[in-house]
């Protein structure tokens, strides 16, 4: 018994349906990807403000990682709340782009992190308050951002009359914040390294000759490769007489440049501790475990990798 023939279904046609007595596929119209509002009216679809308005490199920048404490990029570590266990050694270099990515595109509410509910005017004053800590009977601080602090810091270990270093974060909108937090770029963090000195032995004019000589302050949000808000140069003084120092230092060293100076100065403001992965890092080895002098008066090259 013969199956009865059923009549062909008009409907839906195929992206290979006969177009004008042709068997070409169908053409979508050029031009950009539009969508129609409540009104009626075709709008084209447009790139978000935040993004239209970031430059190539820093976005590229930022999708990579943020650099990675700049100096190479550091490896992938396994985060707990306010610390780092080992580098992972499984991970790949794509996993780790592909988080800070997720985690900057999330904060501006494009990603699957979502908004971070700490990024509220309460957390912004908390980051904007002023240092609290206090140093040591017969020292003071001093705090500077040169681009990646892990060069900067061993610069300034170096240093006769300087007794510890820290780096960290400051000068940004984010109380607390973690390294994937300030590697976004959204925080406006710098990186900083907070410097501890003996009145008795070290001059606040000798910080500044070494955090001169350590970077290029004419190169805004920049520091070779390292590209972002957290790698500006800044000085950030505690006291009026340091500001003087800091200011005077400025035009001195402007008559020696062709190019504008656009080191910020500014008072000193909240300054957080970075991961203990971070603290003394090339003293410590690194990555690779080759560990560079922090000597007092040792000037051999700084070599800043991850």
């Amino acid at each position: 018994m013969q199956k009865e023939k059923r009549p062909r279904r008009e409907g839906k046609r195929s992206n290979h349906t006969r177009h004008q007595g042709t068997n070409q596929p169908r053409v979508e119209a050029s031009g950009p990807r539009r969508h129609k509002s409540r009104s009626g009216k075709e709008k084209p679809l447009s790139m978000p403000p935040l993004l239209a308005s970031t430059s190539p490199l820093l976005l590229a920048s930022r999708l990579r990682g943020g650099g990675g404490c700049g100096c190479g990029g550091a490896p992938l570590l396994h985060r707990t709340r306010r610390g780092f266990l080992a580098p992972s050694t499984t991970t790949t270099q794509t996993t780790r782009t592909s988080f800070a990515a997720m985690s900057w595109l999330g904060k501006l509410g494009l990603g699957g992190l979502g908004g971070s509910p700490r990024a509220s005017a309460a957390s912004a004053a908390l980051a904007q308050g002023p240092d609290e800590d206090r140093p040591a009977a017969g020292n003071e601080f001093a705090q500077f951002g040169a681009g990646c602090f892990w060069g900067v810091e061993l610069a300034f270990q170096r240093v006769p009359g300087v007794t510890r270093t820290e780096v960290g974060y400051s000068q940004g909108n984010l109380h607390d914040p973690t390294y994937e937090d300030v590697c976004t770029g959204a925080t406006y963090h710098n990186e900083v390294v907070r410097v501890h000195y003996d009145v008795s032995a070290c001059k606040f004019d000798d910080l500044l000759d070494v955090f001169w000589a350590r970077h290029d302050p004419t190169t805004p949000n920049r520091q070779g490769n390292d590209v972002g808000t957290q790698y500006r140069s800044g000085i950030y003084y505690y006291t009026p007489e340091q500001e003087k120092a800091a200011r005077e230092s400025l035009e001195k060293q402007q008559k020696l440049l062709n190019r504008t100076i656009v080191t910020e100065i500014l008072p000193a403001k909240r300054f957080y501790r970075a991961e203990e992965y971070h603290q003394q890092y090339l003293a410590k080895g690194g990555r690779f475990g080759f560990r560079q002098s922090a000597e007092k008066g040792c000037n051999d090259p700084i070599r800043c990798y991850g």
